[in-house]
């Protein structure tokens, strides 16, 4: 399938941008110029998010005191006792903030049959690997404390994130599995957009769309190298791919058809289904990276949201 036109226009907005020096790519940038910028794309790719949502600002203590910001979103008519979708924000571990997921956090809200909470994590370079999963866990474990005080059903719960994001999401997943589990709850499911699943090795996709679409695979090294050495690439809670075992809970895996991590999501979505999860596998087959962002850009994405709507029914 081609490039979603609307997208293929702004894509070559972008490059003009960069060809006569306005604009360079991440990987090119400082970390707090890349920051700065991934911030400011918020407004361009989703402006009108959904308004009839309360935001709650709270607080979450990590195992050591440092204290995470979060935020509850509800519809005004959300039901006692319903379900949350604990949200985990994209960004290669460097970028991101709960600023620049905040429209998303908005529509996965607005249907008013979830709430959703969205912790920060710290990242890197100034706090590396594992700082972001510790936090991740500690996040989602003190939510589930304080699930039901806040009228919400701590038995059920679902990880959702994209890009690395979804990573964080699905290794909370399987830190719920085994003897001595790490997560305090069993998620009812896991949505996984584009997610990071094995940083050890390039495939063929990182090839094909190293340049042009938004993600490069040179601003994706760029962002492993500032989160992990190279010899943690192949620990399993930062390439899920290489976990020993795969039984989890029930996956919506949906992957950009051009996005240099489009194999390895595959490649992850596959694994999964072999190892007992039940897989829902969808392919946004004319868009790139960072999609759930692009309410504003293309008309695809309302459909996008439906659809997990309609998937997660099962769980409200």
């Amino acid at each position: 399938m081609s490039l979603d036109p609307d997208l293929e226009a702004f894509l070559e907005l972008a490059e003009f941008g960069r060809l006569t020096g306005k604009s360079k790519p991440m990987h090119e940038l400082s970390v707090a110029q890349a920051r700065a910028e991934f911030e400011a794309t918020s407004v361009v790719l989703d402006p009108s998010p959904p308004t009839g949502v309360e935001v709650q600002a709270m607080q979450v203590t990590a195992r050591d005191g440092h204290r995470l910001d979060a935020r509850l979103y509800r519809h005004p008519q959300l039901a006692e006792r319903a379900p949350t979708l604990l949200y985990l924000h994209g960004g290669g571990y460097v970028v991101g903030s709960l600023d620049s997921h905040d429209s998303i956090c908005r529509r996965l809200a607005a249907s008013g049959r979830f709430a959703v909470f969205a912790p920060t994590y710290r990242l890197a370079p100034e706090a590396p690997f594992p700082t972001a999963l510790n936090d991740a866990l500690d996040a989602a474990n003190a939510f589930a404390e304080q699930a039901n005080g806040l009228g919400l059903d701590r038995q059920r719960l679902v990880l959702v994130g994209d890009s690395v994001g979804a990573t964080l999401a699905t290794v909370l997943a399987i830190a719920a599995t085994g003897s001595q589990p790490q997560l305090a709850f069993k998620p009812l499911a896991q949505v996984l957009f584009y997610p990071v699943a094995d940083i050890r090795r390039h495939r063929p996709s990182h090839q094909r769309f190293a340049e042009g679409y938004l993600l490069e695979t040179a601003t994706l090294d760029w962002f492993y190298d500032h989160y992990c050495s190279t010899a943690q690439r192949g620990d399993w809670r930062v390439s899920p791919l290489a976990a020993p075992e795969l039984a989890l809970a029930p996956a919506y895996v949906s992957v950009a058809g051009y996005d240099p991590l489009h194999d390895e999501g595959i490649a992850y979505a596959q694994a999964l289904e072999q190892g007992g999860t039940q897989v829902t596998l969808v392919v946004e087959a004319g868009l790139t990276h960072d999609f759930l962002r692009m309410s504003g850009i293309s008309g695809q994405v309302d459909g996008i949201y439906q659809a997990l709507e309609q998937w997660l029914g099962r769980y409200s």
